[in-house]
């Protein structure tokens, strides 16, 4: 969730290429902020090219574009931009400043004391009608309650738990292909929801509803009410997220000590010294709301601002990991569970992962998820006897092994396949290798041909990065004479980085290119969808 200011900013983007500007006349530039994450390739391309459009137009900049990026933190880039650009903007128009800005709450609170929750809320989740009527289409507001079938663990040892999940969609309508993504709506868990009611003397099962000032906003409340403040707190809102500056800002005002007053304030500017205690006190030690309130002991924030700063609990996206040609009522997931010590001694544990490990599956009902599919444009080649390359260690093997299901599917049909070739790793075989057995029988069939990099079975780490560079001649042949497939599905940050540069050294190498000819090859071949790639950071 952004700070007020910053939602006023953000705008519809217009065909720009359409857009014309009459004769003698120009268009003031007054603000173009991007939203991007320096992790990918085209870094705020949109909001560059926006700017430098509107400047072939013969608009005037009143002030330089701003970038924001998401990788680190776009709140604060956002606010260092925007303190640049008021003074700017006053200037250019003459305006005298209003000097220090005004707080100021969006949403306007009104409690039902007298309303009893039961009346409001049913069954595991408040989005009431499309949950208890379970009416396809399903899809991001109106998600399917699959039940699990299964729900096992993968990992044989070294202290990390990885799962296999299988969600029952029979009777849904819901259709998959290979590469899509399962979309699954998890939910806070009650310790901290209670410690969160705890720390704001909250009465947490009052019925209450937040309503826009904005009378003119389509948007009415920030999510479903009336509710209660429990209900809030567990289904809409990320509690668990490491918060941004504004929210730190906000939460100062409700300190009735002036040393925490400052100290929460100095951590929302922009000075150098504010930005450092942030990245140390919050972003190193993964703050979240909750230990910011348990350690901040005089700020007492009441319950219903604090539903209104945090972010909406979104859906968490994992690659399907199976083939509808194969299991076209099932979609397995593959998720590893995420749960780490801080540097503050404090167990983090990851909402969507910890919510599906205690979704056993025993007895007779199986626990029911909200899900929906989402589809992807990661995609096996439409001809089956195209070659293909797929790089995906640790979870990133989750849609190679529906891919693989596809091509040995195909062939046991009578389909001529061409070669399939997988690049994954882990770090020890002999514990996080998932799915040795059906990898190994694909390799015994002769659909799969597998390379793999165990990093911590030697004394020198290998990782798949080394086997790509070992293997140049096998990569051209497929790429380069074959004209193959090459996926790749993993960390963003290092692991797609470091392979997409082994890539480029390759093609060059290899086809006898330069170094700028092997980048544009490998671009004609993310435009002929010859590569992709899907990845997190």
């Amino acid at each position: 969730m952004m700070n007020r200011s910053f939602r006023r900013y953000c705008h519809f983007l217009v065909n720009v290429d359409n857009f014309c500007l009459p004769r003698n006349r120009s268009l003031t530039i007054d603000k173009v902020f991007g939203l991007g994450n320096k992790t990918y390739e085209h870094y705020n391309k949109v909001a560059i090219y926006v700017d430098k459009r509107l400047e072939e137009l013969g608009a005037n900049r009143v002030f330089e574009a701003g970038m924001g990026d998401d990788d680190a933190n776009i709140e604060d880039d956002f606010i260092t931009w925007k303190d640049r650009f008021w003074p700017a903007v006053c200037d250019h128009f003459g305006i005298e400043g209003s000097g220090e800005e005004v707080l100021m709450r969006q949403y306007r609170l009104l409690e039902q004391p007298d309303v009893q929750p039961d009346r409001i809320y049913k069954g595991e989740i408040a989005r009431l009608h499309s949950m208890q009527n379970q009416r396809p289409p399903f899809d991001a507001k109106n998600p399917f309650l699959a039940p699990i079938r299964v729900n096992k663990e993968l990992h044989k040892g070294g202290g990390r738990s990885c799962m296999h999940i299988e969600l029952d969609i029979e009777g849904s309508k819901m259709r998959y292909d290979a590469g899509d993504h399962a979309a699954l709506y998890p939910i806070n868990d009650t310790y901290l929801v209670n410690k969160l009611g705890e720390l704001c003397n909250a009465e947490m099962d009052t019925v209450f509803s937040l309503i826009n000032t904005d009378t003119d906003s389509s948007k009415k409340h920030p999510f479903p009410c009336p509710t209660t403040y429990r209900t809030a707190l567990t289904h809409y809102l990320e509690i668990t997220a490491i918060p941004r500056t504004h929210i730190l800002k906000e939460l100062a005002e409700y300190c009735s000590d002036d040393k925490d007053k400052e100290f929460l304030r100095e951590m929302a500017s922009i000075t150098p010294e504010g930005k450092k205690k942030y990245q140390k006190w919050i972003q190193d030690a993964c703050r979240n709301i909750v230990h910011i309130l348990e350690d901040v002991k005089s700020c007492k924030p009441p319950i219903d601002h604090v539903c209104e700063l945090l972010p909406r609990l979104q859906p968490r996206y994992y690659s399907i990991s199976s083939s509808a040609k194969l299991h076209p009522t099932n979609v397995h997931i593959t998720a590893v569970l995420v749960q780490y010590e801080t540097p503050t001694g404090r167990i983090n544990n990851g909402v969507a992962t910890t919510y599906l490990k205690n979704k056993t599956v025993e007895g007779e009902e199986p626990p029911r998820v909200p899900v929906f599919i989402r589809k992807s444009q990661f995609r096996l080649p439409n001809k089956p006897e195209i070659p293909v390359i797929m790089v995906g260690p640790g979870t990133g093997l989750a849609p190679f092994r529906g891919f693989i299901q596809e091509r040995q599917f195909l062939r046991d049909e009578g389909k001529t396949v061409g070669d399939t070739v997988l690049y994954f790793g882990c770090r020890k075989r002999s514990q996080d290798f998932i799915y040795q057995e059906e990898l190994e029988k694909y390799v015994q069939s002769g659909v799969l041909n597998l390379k793999t990099a165990f990093s911590r079975d030697q004394a020198e780490k290998e990782y798949v990065s080394h086997l790509l560079e070992k293997d140049e001649d096998l990569i051209w042949d497929i790429l380069g004479e074959r004209k193959g497939h090459f996926y790749i599905c993993g960390d963003a940050k290092n692991m797609a980085v470091d392979v997409r540069n082994i890539l480029v050294r390759i093609i060059s190498k290899k086809g006898n290119m330069s170094e700028t000819d092997a980048q544009q090859y490998l671009k004609k071949m993310e435009t002929q969808k010859r590569y992709s790639a899907d990845v997190w950071s």
